[in-house]
């Protein structure tokens, strides 16, 4: 991934997010083609509340108490504004299932793996992939495996430690270095991110603005 920047004079702006479609095969993706973005994690580690904090479209991603709730690959569909670009880019925020939630039977489990791996398999407009990890956890067996089948696969991972905010500063530093060992790379990029108070969010929109940037192959 590209190196995590903050300047104010480059702000990405996010102009509309709307759902456009959920699916569990490849004949319910959407038919008009995008570049996507896509978000995955452990279940209830913050990413509707993520995905809401950086469309700043509220309730665009259902936010919910009950781990697991998300069962279909969510496809949203976004604009953004870039800085000296005249258009209005428009890519797909993928939101895909939870991981490692421990009530969810094993049949599920190995339905929701197949649908979710046939798509990040399978789609050629995945731009990266963002892994959520809490930051207050070292990575969880789960995350391990996710982060190295992804990376196996060729798949560009940005790693986010969500709900920053619910830590003080010294510790978000110390437990982000915890993700990267337990990651096995230490000079990984993680960013820190809290949906509470927009933390991180135009580092992120950055990264997306440099995907959407970049000419189709």
């Amino acid at each position: 991934m590209g190196e995590l920047t903050k300047d104010a004079s480059q702000e990405v702006i996010i102009t509309q997010g709307t759902y456009l479609a959920s699916a569990v095969c490849k004949e319910q993706y959407p038919e008009v083609p995008r570049k996507e973005i896509v978000f995955i994690g452990r279940s209830n580690v913050g990413k509707s509340s993520l995905i809401n904090s950086l469309t700043r479209v509220k309730n665009l991603a259902r936010v919910s108490s009950q781990p697991g709730k998300t069962q279909t690959i969510n496809f949203y569909e976004i604009g953004a504004k870039l800085p000296q670009v005249e258009e209005r880019q428009d890519f797909y925020l993928v939101d895909l299932p939870g991981y490692g939630y421990a009530k969810t039977g094993a049949k599920r489990r190995k339905i929701w793996s197949k649908f979710i791996n046939e798509y990040l398999l399978s789609s050629p407009r995945i731009q990266f992939v963002c892994q959520l990890i809490d930051v207050r956890h070292e990575p969880m067996a789960s995350d391990v495996e996710m982060f190295r089948w992804l990376v196996e696969n060729n798949l560009p991972v940005l790693v986010i430690a969500t709900k920053a905010d619910k830590i003080g500063k010294n510790t978000v530093a110390k437990n982000v270095a915890a993700i990267k060992r337990g990651l096995g790379i230490p000079d990984l990029d993680v960013l820190p991110y809290s949906s509470l108070k927009n933390q991180g969010r135009q580092e992120l929109l950055q990264v997306i603005a440099d995907c959407l940037g970049e000419a189709e192959e």
